[in-house]
């Protein structure tokens, strides 16, 4: 589907501010853009205090927060721990091999014998969809989403739209309209883009999904995105190009992943790799994304990975300060 290019009109001026009032954040989709702009300006506050190596903040201090993660996540559940240790909180992880879902107990009553303990808050990461809400609706403390099977990662999402406004000095306004978000590789399977093309969308900007149709079919429209099968021909008007793993993991079985309408690795770099010579046709100011980890050589070169145009890492080093944000709005 050919895509067409607007003029980017000029940075807008900041919106009133809006205030956090909810107990529990489980994603973005269903938020105010009033909302997603408290939780990134409570964030930007955070920014000094989340990148410093001994200082906190004490705000949680007397409260616990515990993780349960009943995934796999090296960045995420290391980055909340971060994240409420920063604020003075006490932090009680919990993994699936550790607890008594083994056994065969359900997510929410390990949650509620958690919660009986005494904790103030509960990050979870599952790989049911819809896991957050239930355990939310099942105990009285904060629940923060941490990652639901392909649904959302709002604190992800959160962290990536900071990052874009950051890049393009909208970090006061808060408002992305104007700017593109290019959402490349396996969108199908990512909770991480749901997160980004709503909250996204909240701020004004247009989305641009891409990729074969088996990863980004053309029902994701239904998001409120664009989707395109050409990279080549979307990534003139990006301001922002995402990159996506195939999560290899969640097609396992699937008739999608042996369908001759999914390429294979060599044809997927061919067609949808943010190679070098692709990135140096990005135009001036745009920059590369990727919320990890990364299959180098795959869908992102190393040199671009690495490059003038990526703010990686600085996804990553914002992803303390949101947490931060997400665990004092809804715990404090």
């Amino acid at each position: 589907m050919p895509v067409a290019t607007t003029p980017p009109p000029a940075t807008p001026a900041a919106p009133p501010p809006h205030k956090w009032s909810r107990r529990h954040l489980l994603g973005l989709d269903g938020l105010t853009a009033g909302e997603v702009r408290a939780l990134l300006r409570a964030a930007a506050a955070y920014v000094p205090v989340a990148t410093s190596t001994q200082t906190d903040t004490q705000e949680l201090a007397g409260r616990t927060v515990a993780t349960l993660f009943f995934e796999d996540s090296t960045r995420t559940r290391t980055s909340f721990t971060l994240a409420a240790r920063r604020l003075g909180a006490g932090v009680v992880d919990l993994s699936s091999g550790a607890s008594s879902v083994n056994k065969g107990e359900s997510l929410l009553d390990t949650a509620r014998t958690v919660e009986a303990m005494g904790v103030s808050g509960i990050v979870v990461r599952a790989k049911q969809a819809g896991a957050a809400e239930l355990i939310a609706r099942g105990v009285s403390c904060a629940v923060v989403n941490a990652g639901d099977g392909k649904h959302e990662h709002p604190t992800q999402g959160l962290l990536d739209l900071l990052t874009l406004a950051e890049a393009h000095g909208r970090q006061d306004a808060l408002d992305l309209s104007g700017l593109t978000l290019v959402i490349v590789g396996d969108v199908v399977s990512s909770r991480v883009a749901r997160s980004a093309i709503a909250g996204a969308r909240l701020l004004g900007a247009r989305v641009v999904c891409v990729g074969p149709p088996a990863l980004a079919p053309a029902s994701l429209a239904a998001l409120g995105c664009e989707v395109s099968g050409d990279l080549d021909a979307v990534l003139p008007i990006a301001d922002a190009v995402m990159m996506l793993r195939v999560q290899f993991e969640r097609h396992e079985g699937s008739e999608s992943l042996r369908s001759p309408s999914v390429p294979s690795p060599r044809e997927f770099r061919t067609l949808f790799g943010l190679t070098r010579e692709r990135a140096d046709r990005m135009k001036p100011g745009a920059v590369v994304m990727h919320p990890g980890p990364m299959n180098r050589g795959l869908e992102i070169d190393g040199e671009v990975a690495d490059g003038p145009r990526s703010v990686i890492r600085t996804q990553v080093s914002r992803g303390v300060a949101v947490r931060m944000a997400a665990l004092r709005l809804c715990i404090g």
